[in-house]
């Protein structure tokens, strides 16, 4: 036991003792998972045989019109949340961090609520809420402007904006609280200096806090831009399953979720997943790239 002991209080294991949890879920949870998908995705996996059919899987993938479908309106989402979730929630920040808003706690706190509700809440909510019977909230207000109702889930200009309007509501808050720290860390006496040299609000937020929260900015825009490809709860708890009419609200993990599981093809599916992460790591790095993330610091 003493040694025991003084091997776990030794200055050169205790370090490795304490991201040793850390280091055993990420295998057990991402790794061990990531190397299974790769193989099963090679594989035609049925109810008691597996058999190795190389790259069966892929090339069945290039021909599916429905998987097309799926990327396509997984790359408008993700493009249309890029829109709405990076600008606004930067601005409210700005505000919020402002000396013209009071109750600060108060404002990050009610706009922070969404995220931490059930997403199966929400998304009933929201599928009562755009319904297109007379009695759903949406077809209330626009028949009330006397625009008549509408069926707001059977089309897909309308279906793309009630999945919007759900990730806008439920994220906003938390982008908004990255922004909050980015500003947190900028040394205010640059506001001073540009306000005493005749500087405008626009002009520090211009030359000052853009720049000065760029890094923030990048990881507000890559988790955004994963978030955007790996979206499913919101589209299948909007449309009560993985279907919806003409595949309006059909997404890549929600294409995965209906071939891997619904209709027990693993194989596919995981091809299905290997393909968006492949997407999910292209376009990242490729931003991450043009963000100058990766150059070395001038000395």
């Amino acid at each position: 036991m003493v040694k025991i002991k003084k091997f776990l209080y030794s200055q050169k294991v205790a370090p490795y003792v304490f991201v040793l949890p850390f280091i055993v879920s990420f295998l057990l949870f991402w790794v061990y998972p990531l190397c299974s998908t790769v193989i099963m995705s090679f594989q035609d996996i049925g109810p008691a045989t597996t058999e190795w059919v190389g790259f069966k899987n892929f090339s069945k993938l290039l021909k599916d019109t429905v998987f097309h479908t799926a990327i396509l309106n997984s790359a408008e989402y993700m493009l249309l949340t890029l829109v709405f979730l990076i600008p606004f929630p930067m601005l409210f920040a700005v505000l919020i961090d402002s000396r013209l808003v009071k109750a600060k706690g108060l404002w990050k706190a009610c706009l922070y609520l969404p995220a931490l509700t059930s997403v199966v809440i929400s998304g009933t909510l929201f599928r009562l809420m755009f319904s297109e019977y007379h009695t759903g909230q949406m077809n209330i207000i626009t028949a009330a402007l006397g625009l008549g109702t509408f069926k707001w889930l059977k089309a897909k200009a309308t279906g793309l904006m009630a999945l919007l309007v759900v990730c806008c509501w439920r994220w906003t808050g938390v982008n908004m609280l990255y922004f909050i720290s980015g500003l947190k860390s900028i040394d205010t006496s640059l506001y001073e200096s540009a306000e005493i040299d005749g500087a405008s609000s626009f002009q520090k937020f211009r030359y000052i806090t853009i720049p000065l929260i760029k890094p923030t900015s990048i990881y507000v825009l890559t988790i955004s831009i994963y978030a955007g490809l790996a979206m499913f709860m919101e589209s299948y708890m909007l449309w009560a399953g993985p279907d919806s009419p003409n595949n309006i609200g059909l997404t890549i993990v929600g294409y995965l979720y209906k071939r891997g599981i619904t209709k027990n093809d693993l194989g596919y599916g995981s091809a299905v997943g290997l393909v968006l992460l492949v997407i999910a790591l292209v376009i990242n790095v490729v931003q991450l790239v043009l963000n100058g993330t990766f150059k070395k610091e001038e000395r």
